[in-house]
């Protein structure tokens, strides 16, 4: 038991220690912000920048000092993104269903729930759901400047996403 409350009041002290000199939240005007789930508006991904049907769930926007961004995508049977870059990466987390990706010349991937996809700075790239079925993930980008998360390119062709 000494060893447990030693080892609590160590990480205890080495939490506040990481991070010295900082004000609380109450005195520099800073404060978590909750955004609940289904407070924001869903959309219907574009034909601009998706083929098939997609529903895109914000989770969360950039603002200020944290400029990542995250949301939830849905693809169904079949659909996925264009091909695009991201020019500060991108983080996906499969949440649900069977899913592709590729990397420009590289073979197509399946991917499953709980399969992270790192997709480095500059490199082109599309995903999305297998023919059989449809996938959910979460999408983290961060912005480079404001707004700038993604620089969309061409359609995936049917061959392209059909190669495996």
């Amino acid at each position: 038991m000494k060893n447990t409350v030693t080892g609590m009041l160590f990480v205890l002290l080495a939490a506040t220690a990481a991070f010295p000199g900082q004000a609380p939240a109450s005195e520099t005007g800073r404060a978590q912000t909750i955004i609940r789930n289904g407070e924001q508006a869903a959309l219907k991904g574009s034909a601009q920048y998706f083929t098939g049907s997609v529903r895109i769930d914000p989770l969360y926007p950039s603002n200020g000092d944290m400029r990542s961004s995250g949301g939830s995508v849905t693809f169904e049977p079949g659909a996925r993104s264009h091909w695009h870059i991201h020019p500060v990466g991108q983080a996906l987390i499969v949440i649900s269903g069977v899913g592709l990706t590729q990397e420009w010349g590289k073979p197509v991937q399946e991917i499953r729930p709980g399969d992270v996809v790192l997709c480095p700075v500059g490199v082109k790239h599309w995903h999305g759901a297998s023919p059989n079925s449809a996938m959910t993930h979460i999408s983290i980008c961060e912005e480079k400047e404001p707004g700038n998360v993604v620089e969309w390119l061409e359609e995936v062709t049917d061959a392209q996403y059909n190669a495996r």
